[in-house]
């Protein structure tokens, strides 16, 4: 009898330790991603919010983006940024190796518009399926409500999946705060069109 209730004891201990996964995220590593994710969701909203269809598609240059373009591009590569996330996790863990840099200072990295980057193709805003702000924020929006909620909900091991970048390496974790602060380069991207002198006025 006794070894019977121990070994329904162990039987609890280990399933809670299968729930209570170690690896999983801390309650702060959630807090942060969440917090940057809806802070940089929010400042792209607001930079966007009443603009004209004249001011969304004002471009400074023939060769530079309008306004809308910019969110499409951020729709578009964040879509494939959780992708490459996804599958990351599926790979092999690699729990040896650790990211190259710190989290903080890899937002920093991607949000520094002094580096310049060509946009691969397909995430180019001429191959976006959607065309108008209201059909891209949408995406956008939808899009990141997923992202949050798997941020605050997963037990996925992100910091024992490692991804190669141009720079080193980076956790799948670091993934998800590239997503967000990409989205803040691109905002930066987009002030800098409302900022042009002939952007128009309405």
């Amino acid at each position: 009898m006794r070894s019977f209730l121990l070994l329904c004891v162990c039987t609890v201990l280990l399933g809670s330790f299968t729930v209570l996964n170690p690896s999983s995220l801390t309650s702060d590593e959630r807090k942060f991603a969440v917090d940057h994710l809806n802070t940089t969701r929010n400042e792209l909203l607001n930079a966007v919010k009443g603009l004209s269809d004249a001011q969304l598609n004002f471009k400074p240059a023939p060769d530079r983006w309008s306004v809308l373009e910019c969110v499409q591009h951020i729709t578009l590569t964040s879509q494939g940024l959780f992708g490459m996330m996804q599958q990351t996790v599926k790979t092999p863990n690699d729990s040896a190796f650790k990211a190259s840099v710190p989290d903080t200072q890899f937002i920093a990295m991607i949000e520094d518009r002094s580096h310049k980057a060509q946009a691969p193709e397909p995430f180019k805003p001429v191959n976006a399926p959607f065309k108008t702000l209201a059909e891209t924020l949408k995406v956008f929006n939808a899009d990141r409500d997923n992202l949050i909620k798997y941020v605050q909900t997963t037990n996925d091991d992100l910091r024992g999946h490692i991804a190669p970048m141009p720079f080193g390496k980076a956790d799948a974790y670091q993934l998800i705060l590239l997503i967000s602060a990409h989205t803040n380069r691109h905002m930066q991207q987009l002030n800098e069109v409302k900022a042009d002198p002939n952007f128009p006025k309405k």
